[in-house]
């Protein structure tokens, strides 16, 4: 039986002279205020699978292409975080949604962390997932490396390259469906055209060229943050420093996951979500490593 009867809706918005686009799957019994899903690197509004048919069960489900993603124009690297959550707090105008749940992911954090710092009052609540405040200097050369790759080629090595960036290297590692997540990260980055390469180059450069979010101020909506125990892209501690910035914080670290949850452990990402968007508590999660309130916690300056 179809977990919603309604087939999901497409729509163009324009924000600062860009195009771009939201898909929207409506549940047949909202309990939740609607998700926002923000996604990374290539992320396209179609590609959120079994994470967006487990939240239409609760919520309707707004997916982004913000400009510099999917069908979306290609958005110039001088452009900062600021402009994209503003295309967002359009795209939510144009949908008619006062208040809405957003997750992010990867890349995406830098969007939903910014938006909340400008637009409190349009989040209920949030969840970010993979994301820290700044680039560690031994990660960049590998970012760089898969620009040149994408740029000059071989585009036969970039790939693999972007495999060996988003996830754990280490073979033993214990993660949750890690040889078909490999598989479609490998063919989803080694298949791209020429439009979703420059949008990926802009988009990378935009990253490497200054902070990935500005930690000034604090947004003070609730929000929890995640990543996996086998993350090392976003590492776990990282993830969790910057959750110590935020006054209303949660740091869930997810077992047997690495930077890809919404592929890994999709199930687990969704009834996070659910729980955490509804309320609910957080303690005794089966999946989790380890989950911290952080709200007793003084933050970090």
């Amino acid at each position: 039986m179809p977990r919603t009867p309604f087939a999901p809706t497409v729509r163009a918005h324009r924000w600062a002279g860009f195009r771009y686009a939201s898909r929207v799957a409506r549940s047949a019994a909202p309990r939740l205020d609607p998700v926002v899903l923000v996604g990374g690197a290539l992320h396209r509004k179609e590609d959120w699978g079994r994470v967006e048919q487990g939240m239409v069960e609760s919520a309707d489900v707004i997916a982004t292409d913000l400009p510099g993603w999917g069908e979306a124009d290609l958005l110039p690297s001088d452009h900062g975080p600021e402009l994209l959550a503003e295309s967002l707090r359009r795209m939510l105008d144009d949908l008619g949604v006062e208040r809405a749940n957003v997750f992010a992911g990867s890349y995406g954090t830098a969007i939903a962390f910014r938006f909340a710092q400008l637009h409190p009052e349009r989040v209920s609540r949030m969840v970010l997932a993979g994301t820290m405040s700044s680039i560690p200097d031994w990660a960049r050369p590998a970012m760089w490396e898969a620009v040149d790759l994408a740029v000059s080629g071989p585009r036969e090595r970039f790939g693999p390259r972007a495999v060996e960036v988003l996830m754990c290297g280490d073979p033993e590692a214990d993660i949750a469906s890690r040889t078909v997540v490999e598989r479609v990260i490998s063919r989803r980055f080694g298949g791209v055209g020429a439009d979703e390469i420059a949008k990926f180059v802009a988009n990378t450069r935009r990253l490497l060229a200054g902070e990935l979010i500005d930690t000034s101020l604090a947004p003070t909506v609730p929000i929890a943050f995640t990543t996996g125990s086998h993350d090392t892209l976003t590492p776990p501690e990282l993830c969790r420093e910057l959750a110590l910035r935020c006054p209303e914080s949660w740091f869930v670290e997810i077992a047997r996951a690495d930077h890809l949850i919404h592929l890994e452990r999709p199930r687990e990402l969704v009834d996070l979500m659910t729980r955490f968007f509804g309320r609910e508590g957080l303690e005794g999660l089966p999946y989790a490593a380890s989950v911290e309130d952080l709200r007793r916690v003084p933050a970090l300056a």
